[in-house]
């Protein structure tokens, strides 16, 4: 089997697009670790194509803001505002599936989790070293999938030690070690990179390749000012942070 691995969507239906169509054919199964909506100006049409196309998706923190289940006191003033915006754009039906979403998920050898695998209703970031190695403790896998920080990269454990590699890299998953791999953001990206990031999982040739895609930026930017959302939303999008 190989699976598309996509995480932090946040309504952008330009990027999830772009995503689509470039592993359209290559793999058996899309699976998305959350966040399909927030900041963007396309929350319904993210929520309707992934609730068709996934084989497997988790609650991201997102998910759980717009459909009350989290304060939006926990975010900041330009997520907060674009939370708002969204949860008056849901219907019963959209905030009913995103609430009924599970924190965690299991597919072949892998978790999904959107946040960290601890205590993935806290909403923790891993991004040191150290974030990464303490939540191997918590899942039971070989593998666990993670979002959340919008930054791809790996930890890896085991009998020849620790390992730790930021960036979109590729990876060979060796016998006797277990891996925490972050995909990354669809949607937007905090590496410096603009383009969309997602992850193929090839779980028979033991293989993540993270693949970066690019797509029609400024019209993404143009429906978040077009409807009225915050203008940082759409210029952090070209620099990718």
């Amino acid at each position: 089997m190989r699976y598309a691995v996509l995480s932090d969507v946040h309504a952008n239906l330009e990027a999830l697009r772009a995503v689509l169509d470039d592993c359209r054919g290559e793999v058996d199964a899309v699976l998305c670790l959350g966040d399909l909506v927030g900041y963007g100006a396309d929350p319904i049409p993210c929520v309707e194509l992934l609730a068709r196309d996934a084989a497997a998706l988790v609650a991201g923190n997102h998910e759980h803001g717009v459909t009350g289940r989290l304060s939006l006191g926990w975010f900041n003033r330009f997520a907060r505002a674009a939370a708002q915006w969204t949860a008056e754009r849901l219907d019963d039906d959209h905030r009913a599936y995103l609430g009924s979403l599970p924190l965690t998920a299991v597919v072949a050898d892998a978790t999904l989790v959107h946040a960290s695998p601890d205590r993935p209703g806290q909403w923790e970031y891993l991004t040191s070293a150290e974030d990464g190695f303490r939540a191997f403790a918590a899942f039971p896998t070989r593998l666990c999938f993670v979002g959340h920080s919008h930054q791809p990269g790996y930890w890896s454990l085991g009998s020849a030690g620790r390992r730790r590699r930021m960036g979109a890299v590729d990876l060979a998953l060796e016998n006797g070690r277990r891996y925490l791999v972050n995909v990354g953001s669809v949607g937007q990206p905090r590496d410096r990179d603009p383009r969309a990031c997602y992850a193929i999982w090839d779980a028979e040739a033991r293989r993540i390749a993270m693949r970066r895609v690019s797509y029609d930026v400024a019209a993404a930017q143009g429906k978040i000012i077009a409807a009225g959302l915050p203008r940082f939303l759409a210029d952090r999008l070209r620099s990718g942070t």
